[in-house]
């Protein structure tokens, strides 16, 4: 598969969620994202306000992350962070799901907590990523985790945090295989170069989420 800059630059999440990241940290992704045309600039929440007044009137979108990185945050706390970060501007929502309650058959927090993000993300137009931290689960759990994240009206299904182990091709093609067509899936966690980002767009990713953003795009320029 060979992708064109545009085509690629349009499905990719740039990303900066490094705990010591600064402001002018942020001033530099968001000029990134605006010049190579990346979909999103993904921060971290305190951020949001920032980054959507760099790319205000711009086509790129703020995305930011909830419960993150852990996922462990209750309910009614995934859902406050979802309203105070929409408030502030964010587009797009990344939420991790309570990965001990999935690998302890609660099915019903999990759920709830995912039905509490898209409630709050659908009532500003906002799209819900899930990510489900495939690293951690058995094949079984993979499938459930993405079956509740389609039954609770999210956008996408999304690998990994990138704070544990990232995006793997295996995971990617399964995760599509149990979604459909009809549900985004995003590769996330380790992608470094226009190679990486080809290989989980064949496996049926339709989101890249990186840091290395620039690199990749400058890797296809090389071709």
């Amino acid at each position: 598969m060979q992708m064109t800059k545009e085509k690629l630059a349009a499905i990719i999440d740039h990303t900066l969620l490094k705990p010591f990241a600064t402001r002018d940290d942020i001033a530099k992704l968001c000029k990134e994202a605006l010049n190579y045309g990346f979909v999103t600039a993904v921060v971290n929440p305190t951020y949001v306000p920032l980054a959507a007044e760099l790319l205000r009137g711009s086509k790129v979108k703020v995305c930011t992350v909830v419960g993150f990185p852990l996922g462990a945050s209750t309910t009614k706390v995934k859902a406050f962070e979802t309203a105070n970060a929409i408030e502030g501007g964010a587009k797009e929502i990344d939420m991790v799901i309570n990965v001990g309650a999935l690998k302890s058959h609660d099915f019903n927090l999990v759920s709830n907590d995912i039905a509490a993000v898209v409630r709050e993300a659908r009532s500003a137009n906002a799209i819900t990523k899930v990510i489900i931290e495939a690293c951690y689960l058995t094949r079984e759990e993979k499938i459930r985790a993405c079956e509740l994240a389609r039954g609770g009206g999210a956008d996408f299904v999304k690998t990994s945090t990138g704070f544990a182990e990232g995006a793997r091709e295996e995971d990617v093609r399964l995760m599509r295989q149990v979604v459909g067509e009809n549900m985004g899936v995003k590769a996330s966690g380790g992608i470094r170069t226009y190679e990486d980002a080809v290989r989980m767009v064949e496996a049926g990713a339709t989101r890249i989420g990186t840091s290395a953003g620039v690199a990749i795009i400058s890797g296809l320029l090389e071709i």
